[in-house]
């Protein structure tokens, strides 16, 4: 049959990426126990395409995909491999966004519910180095201390979430990254909350009042002095109670590196 993708292309213009998005697939990833916890992923799977050559071979991605299922960064290096090898291209690049849970147990009653985070992984294989990003989303609380200061009594809080992205020379674990989030925040969210737990989590964000500006900074602190962060990103993003609007700050940075 004939191979329109391979024809030659008169235009001569070298595209950055092509290839397929938005592909629902089953990754496996590592929890903080070790072991491997099957999430349903969507996965983006690009290469680079030289000017002459008209497209690429769509099919040829989700063939080397379905020989990779676990997504620790050995295995995004080899997919990455095999996809710039199948595809005779420069360099590769895949991104894989799912929902991850924690388990978490409630502050008081210590009864236990997951907690969904969203996660996403980013990656290009460019000669023999690997770059690497995780972008890990947590749902947190947050209370406004203008509020509380001007207010006779009680405050607005509301959910916010702590999205924070790192460039990585090593991975780190996801479970530590929403740590991160909730310890920079007002407060932690619970799936699970009976009334001790509630009054607990409503007086634990009264006593701990923090502007969006305050939980990025905090977040930052912490990132700071963490090891294999090259750089990071983070973004904290109110969902306001009381505005028509949200409230955002956002700070990047240079971490320690190796």
């Amino acid at each position: 049959m004939k191979d329109v993708q391979n024809q030659k292309d008169s235009r001569n213009i070298y595209l950055h990426q092509v290839g397929i998005r938005g592909l629902k697939y089953p990754v496996i990833i590592k929890n903080y126990e070790g072991e491997m916890v099957p999430v349903s992923g969507e996965v983006d799977l690009f290469v680079d395409l030289e000017g002459e050559q008209k497209g690429t071979h769509m099919s040829r991605f989700v063939e080397v995909l379905t020989q990779y299922h676990k997504m620790d960064l050995s295995d995004i290096r080899h997919l990455l491999r095999d996809i710039r090898e199948k595809l005779e291209a420069e360099n590769s690049f895949c991104k894989v966004d799912f929902d991850y849970y924690i388990w978490k147990k409630s502050p008081v009653t210590g009864g236990g519910a997951y907690l969904a985070v969203g996660v996403e992984y980013e990656a290009a294989l460019k000669g023999d180095d690997l770059e690497f990003e995780m972008t890990v989303r947590t749902p947190v609380t947050t209370l406004c201390p203008c509020s509380k200061e001007i207010s006779d009594y009680s405050a607005h809080n509301q959910r916010a979430i702590v999205s924070i992205t790192l460039r990585t020379s090593h991975y780190i674990w996801i479970e530590d990254v929403a740590r991160i989030a909730e310890d920079s925040s007002s407060c932690p969210v619970y799936s699970l909350l009976k009334r001790p737990d509630e009054k607990f989590v409503t007086e634990k964000a009264y006593d701990n009042p923090k502007f969006v500006e305050d939980v990025a900074r905090d977040a930052k602190l912490m990132i700071d002095e963490m090891e294999g962060v090259q750089s990071y990103i983070i973004e904290v993003e109110s969902l306001e109670s009381i505005h028509n609007h949200s409230a955002y700050a956002r700070v990047e940075g240079v971490g320690m590196g190796i």
